[in-house]
């Protein structure tokens, strides 16, 4: 079973081909994507890599955890789940209205 991993600090030029590129050497990586601002398109500096194993995943943890990728330290954990958010967007915090 695959599992997702978080990549922090990520450089603001490294793309999804650069982050599958790394990753691969410690396996097979099922997908890679940097996220970007929705508005700019710019790197928002930090991404997600799918492992195809949970033991490439924990492979690509002791690999590249505080290794430096594109001239900067990377962070790599266990992505977690997303949890649902509020979008009530319409009070503001005001509930007056």
């Amino acid at each position: 079973m695959a599992k997702k991993l978080y990549i922090g600090n990520l450089s603001y030029e490294t793309t999804d081909e650069r982050l599958k590129e790394v990753f691969s050497e410690a396996g097979t990586v099922e997908s890679a994507n940097v996220i970007k601002d929705k508005f700019s398109g710019r790197s928002r500096g930090f991404g997600f890599v799918e492992m195809s194993t949970d033991e490439d995943a924990a492979k690509a943890m002791d690999m590249f955890n505080e290794k430096e990728v594109d001239g900067r330290k990377l962070i790599v954990s266990e992505a977690k789940p997303m949890t649902p958010r509020d979008n009530d967007r319409k009070s503001f915090g005001n509930d007056r209205f």
